[in-house]
């Protein structure tokens, strides 16, 4: 099983949703950067269950607690060892799971290439395995700072209330002002509402969280097997839940004309020069249909993508499906699940675009020297 992710800054995941706890080591993380504990906490806040009526009720403080890797405050360079207790686990909720796979979970998948599996909460599949990521997401956040980038995702789609695709036509500041993390506060409203509605009936429902990376410079990635698309592709890809992914226009793109498409060059006045070319000294483009990214390598616009993901597959009511023995049988799910993973999904998002960012960022730093 691969449970590391990244090529220089690295973060190795371990733990289980009825562990004693969940945790991590970040590896390849620049020295001497502050660390700033009450952010990476927030990180985690935004993250935990229990944030409102509309997610899971498991009460878990999500407390950090850094083992290694810092000393007076900031980074040292060394491996960043940290974890995070269960202190909230109901496993009693899951003992009639132990003999019988759940419909569209990793139960039945896991048993097959493990021949055995943790039954209390999906142990090693569940959703709570991604506090680790949002921790590494953190760390990566810090160190993007000190460079100017940013990122930020939010929920765009709860079933079929969406928002327009055009990032740019929202107050991405309203985004952490309501409780499904939506920029628009009647679609969240409307989002909230239907959350709850599915919620009431034992249902579940999907949607779509964009993110957008501003500040990125360009050269980031590689020409061929290592796109930097293709790295925020398989990053987003790996979230719990995940269905989708597109960036730039993505999909909508193959109903248009090359001469909508293409993103045309301008410049500003003045020249610059490198050992090898002179080029005009401010160059970007005059629509952003590519996303930030040509050829695989990032072109200095904004980064923008969009994540699809599927309804969550644990509902409160009965459901056929067949036991260990292959035989037909029903269950009704117990225990407490979120409804949309959309609100808690947000900062994994950021977190796995922040990791990716920087990875590709000290792979091009890297490639300089």
């Amino acid at each position: 099983m691969r449970n590391t992710f990244g090529n220089i800054f690295t973060l190795t995941t371990f733990g289980e949703s009825h562990g004693p706890g969940v945790g991590g080591v970040i590896d390849g993380m620049p020295a001497g950067i502050e660390v700033d504990m009450e952010f990476i906490q927030n990180e985690l806040n935004r993250r935990r269950p229990g944030q409102s009526s509309i997610t899971t009720a498991r009460n878990e403080a999500d407390q950090i607690e850094l083992l290694s890797g810092i000393f007076e405050g900031r980074t040292t360079g060394c491996p960043i060892g940290f974890l995070v207790r269960n202190q909230n686990q109901h496993s009693q909720d899951y003992e009639n799971l132990r003999t019988l796979f759940r419909p569209s979970h990793a139960d039945y998948t896991y048993y097959i290439k493990y021949g055995t599996r943790d039954h209390r909460g999906g142990g090693r599949s569940s959703a709570r395995i991604t506090i680790s990521r949002v921790v590494g997401g953190a760390f990566a956040k810090l160190a993007l700072r000190q460079l100017g980038i940013d990122i930020v995702a939010y929920t765009s789609q709860v079933g079929s209330i969406k928002l327009e695709r055009d990032y740019t036509r929202y107050d991405l500041g309203l985004i952490e002002q309501n409780v499904v993390r939506c920029p628009d506060m009647d679609k969240a409203r409307e989002m909230e509402q239907l959350i709850s509605q599915v919620k009431a009936e034992g249902d579940s429902i999907g949607g779509v969280i964009t993110c957008i990376v501003r500040g990125c410079p360009a050269g980031l990635g590689e020409p061929e097997f290592s796109k930097l698309h293709a790295a925020l592709g398989a990053a987003m890809l790996s979230i719990n839940a995940v269905k989708g992914f597109e960036y730039g226009e993505g999909f909508d793109g193959a109903a248009m004309k090359g001469s909508q498409q293409n993103d045309i060059f301008v410049s500003e006045q003045g020249s610059g020069a490198t050992a090898q070319h002179t080029f005009p000294r401010q160059i970007h483009t005059a629509t952003n249909h590519s996303g930030g990214i040509q050829g695989g390598i990032s072109n200095g616009q904004d980064i923008y993508m969009r994540i699809a993901f599927k309804p969550v597959a644990t509902l409160l009511r009965e459901q056929p499906t067949v036991n260990l023995q292959g035989e037909a049988t029903t269950f009704t799910a117990k225990g407490r699940h979120d409804p949309c993973v959309l609100p808690r999904a947000v900062p994994i998002v950021e977190a796995m675009a922040a990791m990716t960012i920087l990875d590709y960022y000290l792979c091009f730093q890297a490639s300089k020297t």
